[in-house]
């Protein structure tokens, strides 16, 4: 169901457990524990955004179990081995004491223990030997991030037949999920109008809600595409725009990876800014630091020497195959450091609250992913802090950072057609695998990438898009890299629109750019072509904003217009016809319909 609204009835057990000092609990966190307390029940499923505090919900609802004795033994199930060691930290301020350590081989916990923290992967080796620990004594299961439990159908299996026997069950996820046609063990399903199965949680708590009450920081995405050229596996040098609308899935594909690449201009250029970002957020914020994504090892450390050479810090490097992973997070989330760099350690539940910008240099692009990536920013502890995460002008990026309050539901039954490949489904087992190139190792072998610039797009937030394309380092970027570090989400929106407004009046003719003079050595076609495109794209992101409408519909007006193939297909008369004809709709005022 939706958010339960609070109740004022008696609890179920004793308020407070002889187990540790209870901290004090957020409004959602009593109004979650209620429901919990008056339904008493054997499963439960809580959604929560990132960031909300799911940790301290789970351990308050064990020293209830504990203290009244429900349970004896707490087992939590989590999808790192970091995050095993976090929960054994934060159970352990509680007076709750499980072992981190645990080890198949051990067959039980030391004496003295409450009880322990495993993987799933490690309940995957041993199910009857989790069971057997599970029917020793009555036991609360925590299964953290429990969509982790569908990551391989073994794994939902496993889950199932360890703890099958438990007396309660806790699932808890920080991102509604979505899978294929197997549930997810302990999650209740049912029928929509459409007589497709979804989950039912029995607590709700969004993003929006979390925003509106203090809990997480409002985000601020800024937007970077760009020009590409790179070469393919026939030798064929191909020129496109990040972000350029008409671009084929394989083009968009292509040129992304061609601006993540580390040694072309486009990383340093987005990695600049982002530091720049990060020194007015320090201005407010002293301690604050920004994390850098990365896809895999190699471009990682590549990342931090770029990062390195910009701010004269060596950054945080945490790969992970490295055994010191979680000592080198803890380190930099209680130091003052600057930049940390990070492959596969990012995922749900890792917790340094200064993170303040980041800057999303990874190829994977799945809503679970994103939203998960983006949580580690939210986290507020104070009013008025914002989160600014740097974006590739890819589609479908764009598209996860303007639906960020939107909810999705785990539906099962979802027809897939054969040769159909689900990335969603897929994402998390290929996340946690080390891999050498964004593709997998020999796609990588017949990609090149030539050439990279980056070109400011804009900035998007609550769903609204602001600023013209600029030039990397202009005054137009300046304005919105410049925000002060500290504003509440009406302020930043606020300000936002008063420096757009701006920047539309003072450079309206700047917007609309004049033919360009003729050169006075002869161009190459593939220049003059390049440089046709990127006057088309810059006329209709003036359109755009004096319009509203979006740059696809715009592009498909001129095409239907003009005539001719998509733009990245067209030759040089097609482009400069749809030039002159969208310049013709500026001179006139004329708005599509």
């Amino acid at each position: 169901m939706s958010t339960t609204a609070a109740s004022s009835l008696p609890p179920a057990y004793p308020s407070r457990a002889p187990w540790g000092t209870a901290p004090r609990l957020r409004a959602w966190q009593q109004e979650a524990l209620d429901a919990y307390l008056q339904s008493s029940p054997r499963d439960f499923l809580a959604v929560a955004t990132p960031g909300a505090g799911k940790t301290t919900f789970a351990l308050r609802i064990a020293t209830e179990l504990l203290g009244s004795g429900v349970v004896r033994a707490v087992t939590v199930v989590a999808p790192t081995e970091h995050l095993k060691r976090q929960w054994a930290e934060a159970a352990q301020r509680v007076g709750i004491s499980l072992d981190p350590e645990f080890k198949n081989a051990q067959g039980a916990h030391a004496a003295g223990l409450t009880g322990v923290a495993v993987t799933y992967a490690q309940v995957a080796m041993a199910p009857m030997l989790h069971r057997a620990r599970t029917e020793a004594r009555p036991t609360l299961v925590i299964l953290d991030e429990v969509h982790h439990a569908g990551d391989a159908l073994s794994w939902g299996d496993a889950v199932r037949e360890a703890f099958d026997p438990a007396r309660r069950r806790l699932s808890l996820t920080g991102t509604p999920f979505r899978s294929d046609t197997s549930p997810i063990p302990f999650v209740t399903y049912a029928p929509d109008h459409d007589g497709v199965r979804k989950s039912v949680s029995d607590y709700s708590y969004g993003y929006g809600n979390a925003l509106r009450d203090g809990v997480v920081r409002p985000v601020i995405f800024l937007a970077y595409g760009g020009n590409m050229r790179w070469r393919t596996s026939a030798g064929d040098e191909i020129s496109a725009s990040l972000g350029g609308d008409q671009l084929t899935k394989d083009l968009t594909s292509q040129a992304w990876r061609t601006a993540l690449d580390p040694y072309g201009n486009w990383v340093p250029q987005v990695l600049s800014a982002a530091d720049k970002r990060l020194t007015e957020v320090r201005r407010h914020v002293p301690d604050a630091g920004g994390l850098v994504i990365a896809s895999d090892h190699s471009t990682a450390r590549a990342y931090a020497a770029r990062l390195r050479a910009i701010c004269g810090e060596a950054p945080t490097v945490v790969l992970s195959d490295d055994p010191t992973a979680s000592k080198r997070i803890a380190e930099f989330s209680a130091s003052t450091s600057r930049w940390m760099v990070a492959v596969r350690m990012v995922s749900e539940g890792v917790d340094v609250p200064r993170l303040a910008v980041g800057v999303y240099a990874t190829s994977y692009s799945t809503p679970l992913f994103f939203a998960q990536a983006i949580g580690r920013f939210v986290r507020a502890r104070k009013r008025g802090e914002t989160a600014s995460v740097f974006l590739p002008t890819v589609p479908i990026l764009l598209e996860h950072a303007n639906s960020m309050e939107r909810e999705r539901d785990h539906a099962l039954d979802k027809p897939v057609k054969e040769g159909d490949y689900d990335p969603e489904a897929a994402l998390l087992q290929e996340a946690n695998r080390q891999r050498d190139s964004p593709d997998g190792g020999q796609e990588a072998l017949s990609f090149e990438s030539l050439e990279s610039e980056a070109t400011f797009h804009g900035v998007l937030f609550d769903g609204g898009e602001f600023g013209l394309q600029a030039e990397v380092g202009s005054a137009e970027e300046q304005d919105y890299l410049g925000l002060p570090g500290l504003l509440e989400p009406e302020q930043v929106s606020q300000l936002l629109k008063q420096r757009q407004a701006e920047q539309l009046a003072k450079g309206r003719k700047a917007t609309v750019p004049e033919p360009a003079p003729a050169p006075a050595t002869p161009m190459l076609d593939a220049d003059k072509l390049a440089g046709l495109r990127k006057e088309l794209n810059a006329l209709v992101a003036a359109w755009h904003h004096r319009t509203g409408q979006p740059h696809g519909v715009i592009h498909g007006e001129l095409r239907r217009t003009c005539g001719g193939p998509p733009t990245v297909k067209a030759s040089a008369e097609q482009v400069q016809a749809r030039i002159d004809a969208i310049r013709d709709w500026h001179a006139k005022g004329r708005r599509l319909a």
